[in-house]
């Protein structure tokens, strides 16, 4: 059973940097492509990062320049590099993936991830 688990999430002050990992396991593990969102209380899931089939990067307007998105394919493990955070990064962080039967619709459509992490808490203070 393919899984994805999201960890590097912590409290940090604006101006600040975390590194977000996501690992992938299990026989099936073969993403075709994968991204990160996010989502803070109250509001809707946002995209904020992601790579297609071929690895090249997406990102939202509001995290460019700021975020870094990348893989390592032989450890199973995509990063989110989050560095001059801001109060209004604040959210909770998911990572997703196609395996499978999925699609890789254009970011940051995210209807075509078939499989989630539990998401990892990032808060910012100002």
């Amino acid at each position: 059973q393919v899984q994805l688990v999201e960890s590097g999430g912590g409290s940090v002050q604006a101006g600040g940097s975390l590194r977000l990992s996501c690992t992938g396991s299990g026989s099936g593990y073969r993403p075709y492509c994968m991204g990160w969102f996010r989502q803070g209380a109250g509001e809707a899931r946002e995209g904020v990062a992601g790579v297609d089939i071929d690895g090249v990067p997406t990102y939202a307007d509001s995290v460019k320049g700021r975020f870094t998105i990348s893989q390592d394919n032989a450890k199973k493990t995509l990063y989110l590099q989050m560095n001059s955070l801001k109060p209004e990064d604040t959210a909770m962080y998911y990572c997703a993936a196609v395996i499978g039967r999925g699609v890789c619709y254009t970011f940051p459509r995210s209807d075509g991830y078939n499989y989630w992490g539990q998401g990892t808490q990032v808060t910012v203070s100002s």
